[in-house]
């Protein structure tokens, strides 16, 4: 090598070399799924790593999940499904559990799905003769899940016009290039466990099935429940129960039920290390705009965490941090790479180099994602899934840390 050429950083190199870092502990999803298991005995259990594992990393959490007892993995993109695919496969002692992926366009390369043994989703006969197509250049059978809107008005084919997917489903069955092994939805209302809108969309999803078996298909799994349906709804479990933020430790539905409540412990922690600590006088603007002025003489310091990281702008000052076992929150507004912390008159022990949590499991007192969820506004799910690529994803615990081969 010469002086002129630059490697890139290690894994190690980039942890030590960045001043924040989002800790995981594989050890938390692990126990996680345990619970879910528990709390829907008769289904299986398909654990959602959609979005990079909802920030948590994909590949370590799906080996966490593994881990604890899922039988079945669920992503979003077929990007996502071929690369989970091709990480698991490095991992023999993971096995080569089940992966469906439920979104893709005309013209995707469903060949490389079915090579890589992905099952799809299809909410019309437009994908149901792509996916086909794929089984037919291949010589590969697609394992097929039909999607019905039971009511969320997203995905899936509308009740009356799923006796169509349902037909173009056999016709490529007849054909042996399809084999429909699922038939699925997805609850719109669960995290409201008053709300009838649940027991509508049930018996939407049961007509749907009563349907299908009528044309003379008997799917091996009916599947419905997410997170909250798993929690609260056990007239949703079916064959196979879907949970995707409360693996994570987080509750579908805080006001009903705190994560704590479930059992359910918080995997992430995000964290990042002062880089300057000053002492400032009473009057001092701080940040962008000088929406924040300091009231007496303090010490400010800087969290080189922004909008760039994935914090909202809208935590401009509200969003809660703890620093030393004390709490504060962000002074002024959220700049792209980093916030402002007035640390106040007593804080003349803290240093630069010294801890800021931005959340964390909440156990010793500090804030959680749920505080920045209500402080900003939104729900936990967009708190850790919005967290940025540039901050560093350190996995802790034993679950999820198999050797790749």
């Amino acid at each position: 090598m010469t002086s002129s050429e630059t490697l890139p950083l290690t894994a190690a190199e980039t942890a030590a070399t960045h001043p924040a870092r989002a800790v995981v502990d594989l050890d938390a999803i692990a126990a996680n799924v345990g619970l879910l298991r528990a709390a829907a005995p008769g289904a299986a259990t398909m654990v959602v790593v959609k979005a990079d594992a909802y920030g948590h990393g994909l590949l370590p959490v799906a080996r966490a999940a593994l881990a604890g007892g899922a039988a079945w993995l669920g992503v979003a993109q077929l990007t996502e499904a071929l690369e989970l695919r091709a990480g698991l496969d490095r991992t023999p002692s993971a096995g080569r559990p089940p992966i469906l992926s439920w979104i893709f366009p005309p013209g995707a390369p469903l060949g490389r799905a079915l090579e890589a043994g992905i099952d799809l989703s299809a909410s019309a006969p437009w994908a149901v003769h792509e996916i086909a197509a794929a089984a037919r250049t291949t010589g590969r059978t697609a394992r097929v899940h039909l999607k019905v809107d039971t009511g969320m008005g997203r995905g899936g084919a509308r009740p009356e016009a799923f006796a169509e997917l349902v037909a173009a489903a056999m016709a490529a069955r007849a054909e042996g290039t399809v084999d429909v092994v699922g038939v699925w939805s997805h609850l719109a209302c669960a995290d409201e466990p008053a709300n009838p809108a649940t027991a509508r969309q049930v018996e939407v999803f049961s007509a749907a099935l009563a349907q299908a078996e009528r044309a003379g298909l008997r799917p091996q799994l009916r599947h419905l429940a997410a997170s909250a349906g798993t929690l609260f709804h056990p007239a949703t479990h079916f064959d196979l129960v879907r949970p995707g933020i409360a693996v994570y430790g987080l509750s579908p539905a805080p006001e009903v039920a705190t994560s704590a409540a479930l059992g359910l412990r918080p995997a992430m922690t995000l964290e990042a290390r002062l880089t300057v600590v000053k002492a400032a006088p009473a009057g001092t603007p701080l940040s962008y705009g000088h929406t924040a002025v300091t009231t007496a003489d303090t010490h400010l310091g800087v969290v080189p965490l922004g909008y760039g990281d994935g914090i909202p702008r809208a935590a401009s000052g509200a969003g809660p941090l703890a620093v030393a076992g004390r709490r504060y929150h962000v002074a002024g507004r959220v700049c792209m790479d980093q916030v402002v912390v007035d640390l106040g008159p007593e804080s003349g022990d803290v240093a630069v180099g010294d801890t800021a949590v931005l959340f964390g499991d909440g156990g010793d007192g500090g804030p959680t994602a749920d505080d920045w969820a209500r402080a900003v506004g939104t729900i936990n799910y967009e708190i850790v899934t919005r967290l940025g690529c540039r901050v560093p994803r350190v996995h802790v615990g034993a679950a999820g840390t198999w050797e790749d081969a």
